[in-house]
């Protein structure tokens, strides 16, 4: 006999939040797995950040149904709380308190939970235990706000672009950190500007946009949905010879020819097939080539091709 399905983690179902004449989600679906790193984008104003207050108690839906970890916050308010850790994208704590009896003070909320100093040593600021929050750096101030998040030993874990702002050694260190609680088997709901993040810690992603969820899989999986295997990028032509692209578009292989900051950006699915037939096009319209790069497709060209705008820009 075949074992039963798991149980959503997170289990959302046609939600709806409005304010004023803005419809911030729109009849959201959306489901978590236990035990994955699930990733949430979209730019602002697509909607991801009012469902992610919803799911953690913080916003009031107006229709639909949110279940975590089985329970509702309508009815099981107390209990989610004991077992949900939270980072907010600023989390605001008081800078007077050190280190330590920050961790103490948000330990004392939880009925169980490790032992501060545990903490403090799990997010590598044991030098830093007996200063004062408002001296720490912007990447401490970060892995002090995820201890923060970790001190109840939560069984989901809510992660609201938690590295934004930092330098690439500190968002590193979260990362670790982070797949460190994977590894325990417990449930992440990221939401990031950074698409090296999202492909490197999440199993699964959910691009959202105008309030709905406009596609949805692993990386790879939307990837090879909707993008070509490279992207090629040219600089090329003149304001005496522009470049023909509709004649690009029409290379085996090639396509989505879009132009974007004054180059020209193309989805190319054979590529060492494509190129050469791209050269010897721009040969036959005897336009110079500048410029000419390669890269293997992301998640950032998915976001790119649904939505027409790159995250971070927004």
């Amino acid at each position: 006999m075949s074992q039963p399905a798991a149980k959503p983690a997170l289990r959302v179902r046609h939600l709806r939040k409005t304010y004023k004449d803005v419809v911030a989600v729109d009849g959201l679906d959306l489901e978590v797995r236990p035990g994955e790193c699930f990733g949430l984008l979209g730019p602002n104003g697509a909607g991801k950040t009012t469902t992610i207050e919803i799911c953690e108690g913080l916003t009031a839906l107006d229709t639909g149904e949110v279940e975590v970890l089985g329970l509702k916050w309508e009815i099981d308010a107390k209990e989610l709380r004991q077992r949900l850790g939270i980072q907010l994208q600023e989390t605001q704590l008081a800078e007077k308190l050190t280190v330590l009896e920050t961790i103490c003070l948000f330990r004392s909320f939880y009925r169980q939970g490790p032992e501060p100093s545990e903490v403090i040593s799990l997010v590598q600021l044991e030098e830093k235990s007996k200063s004062r929050v408002g001296n720490l750096s912007g990447g401490q101030k970060q892995r002090l706000a995820l201890a923060c998040a970790l001190v109840g030993n939560p069984d989901f874990l809510f992660l609201d672009e938690p590295t934004t702002g930092l330098d690439p050694q500190a968002r590193r260190q979260l990362w670790d950190l982070i797949e460190q609680f994977k590894l325990a088997g417990r449930t992440i709901l990221l939401t990031t500007h950074y698409m090296d993040e999202a492909e490197r810690l999440c199993e699964r992603v959910a691009i959202m946009d105008h309030g709905k969820v406009i596609a949805l899989g692993t990386p790879r999986e939307l990837i090879a949905s909707v993008c070509a295997e490279h992207m090629v990028e040219i600089s090329a032509g003149t304001a005496a010879r522009p470049l023909d692209l509709p004649a690009l578009s029409r290379i085996d292989g090639i396509r989505d020819v879009r132009t974007e900051n004054g180059s020209v950006l193309m989805q190319v699915s054979a590529l060492h097939h494509a190129v050469p037939a791209l050269l010897d096009e721009l040969d036959r319209q005897a336009v110079p080539l500048t410029e000419l790069r390669t890269h293997s497709a992301t998640l950032e060209d998915v976001f790119v091709t649904l939505t027409g705008r790159h995250l971070r820009d927004e």
